[in-house]
């Protein structure tokens, strides 16, 4: 496996003299929209299905300051990972390596939302939300990006508690806090976490190695990382369904948790059976994709059961 030369790590400028011009759209790219949906819509639900309620206006700064965090994670990593970036199909015309943004210009504008977010949370909601964002944002930069994803190839299971955050971080402005519903949630994203970029990883494994990142397919093995994969999903399964027992997930919530989490596995089993070739990548993507979807119906369910009145217990 190639990895990274250490002058290019060293050598990453901190500041730059000269402005780059980048326009509104690269700032907003930086700041991996994608995610920050994500991240916002996961949010909600934890602050939906808390029993407490919060005032819809601090709900609402609260969720956009959520957003904000995310955000300037999401750039203070593009900031770091730039070199990486430059030398992967995918991430090559991102507006740091296309030299749209430079580097310096990246690491204020993250260091500016980071702390502006978790202030302006701290002082809408309560400090217990705005010390879990502060949190996320330095675990998914620091830890994360700078340390994990070079290190070791655990860099998704255990960097994946950033992402696995925000129905905390919503319940506890809600009810300043941490509770079952929120916790329960942060199990299921993190444990989904694995299987759904091992999956990705299977089939972009060539481009990892030439970016020196040691992802599970280059380290143990495609082999290995597919059994990894099922393994996850099997455990996957039944915690999704965990939210049915403890009182807070619905009717429509369990029948969505038990087919989705059947087909998560059902899916698991083809990636292990298809090793070679087309059917293997084919394997692979067809898990990524419906891994998307299986988070967002499960986590659409108990938004439309606890915010939209749909609720009917399975049990009692």
């Amino acid at each position: 496996m190639t990895t990274l030369s250490n002058s290019a790590i060293s050598d990453r400028p901190f500041v730059e003299a000269n402005s780059s011009g980048g326009e509104v759209a690269d700032y907003f790219a930086l700041l991996k929209p994608r995610v920050m949906a994500l991240v916002i819509f996961t949010a909600l639900v934890g602050m939906t299905v808390t029993p407490s309620h919060v005032n819809p206006v601090i709900g609402a700064i609260s969720l956009l300051m959520i957003a904000v965090g995310a955000g300037a994670s999401g750039c203070l990593n593009m900031w770091w990972d730039a070199d990486i970036d430059a030398v992967m199909t995918r991430t090559r015309t991102r507006p740091i390596p296309a030299g749209r943004i430079q580097p310096g210009e990246a690491l204020s504008f993250g260091l500016t939302l980071s702390v502006g977010s978790v202030l302006v949370l701290g002082l809408a909601a309560n400090w217990l939300s705005a010390g879990l964002l502060a949190f996320t944002i330095v675990f998914y930069a620091v830890v994360y990006s700078m340390w994990l994803k070079r290190s070791t190839a655990q860099n998704i299971v255990i960097g994946g508690a950033a992402g696995a955050l925000p129905p905390m971080i919503g319940q506890a402005v809600v009810t300043g806090s941490i509770g079952i519903e929120g916790t329960v949630l942060f199990l299921i994203i993190f444990i989904w976490t694995p299987p759904h970029f091992w999956a990705l990883a299977l089939v972009k494994a060539g481009e990892y190695a030439r970016a020196g990142i040691p992802m599970m397919p280059n380290t143990a093995g495609p082999d290995s990382t597919r059994r990894q994969i099922l393994a996850y999903s099997v455990l996957l399964a039944p915690l999704g369904l965990a939210p049915v027992f403890l009182g807070f997930g619905g009717l429509i919530y369990g029948v969505v948790g038990l087919v989705g989490g059947l087909a998560m596995v059902a899916l698991s089993v083809q990636v292990l059976r298809r090793r070679e070739g087309e059917a293997a990548n084919k394997a692979a993507m067809s898990l990524f994709g419906f891994s998307i979807l299986y988070l967002f119906l499960l986590f659409s369910a108990l938004l439309a059961e606890q915010g939209l009145g749909l609720f009917r217990p399975v049990f009692g």
